[in-house]
């Protein structure tokens, strides 16, 4: 059986339209099904974003050799850091509830009343909030 291997464009625009299918239904669960994000799940959102813009830029400048193993370098990054931040988000969902981070203010309030700094920890450390599981599919972690 001679099974041939998609070309690289192919394969970069099919993992660019799952990150675009990915964030149109979380924004689907945000807007419609009104479930707000904390602060982890924003960074995984920008995270699979930038993966799928590597993806895309990828697809676009249809590199040589050397620079096709940059952007899958790039786009890989990108979803071992949203991995990461994905596991903190279920590792808070997880903890027994004496040891639940207390909850801050919101996203809109920290970065409207504090230094930048303030707003970049909380995106990556989450909160409270980020415990609180919303929303469950066939019964699994959110």
């Amino acid at each position: 059986v001679n099974v041939a291997i998609p070309a690289n464009r192919i394969i970069n625009i099919g993992i660019f339209l799952a990150c675009v299918i990915t964030i149109g239904i979380v924004l689907y669960m945000e807007h419609v099904m009104l479930l707000s994000p904390c602060g982890l799940c924003i960074t995984q959102r920008v995270f699979v974003i930038m993966c799928g813009l590597a993806c895309l830029a990828s697809a676009i400048h249809n590199p040589s050799a050397q620079g096709q193993k940059l952007y899958a370098f790039g786009a890989a990054s990108m979803c071992v850091f949203g991995s990461y931040f994905a596991i903190r988000q279920i590792w808070l969902q997880n903890l027994p509830e004496d040891q639940v981070p207390a909850c801050g203010p919101g996203l809109t309030y920290i970065y409207e009343n504090f230094p930048f700094i303030e707003l970049l920890n909380f995106l990556l450390k989450g909160d409270g909030n980020c415990a609180e599981v919303q929303f469950r599919f066939f019964g699994l972690l959110s």
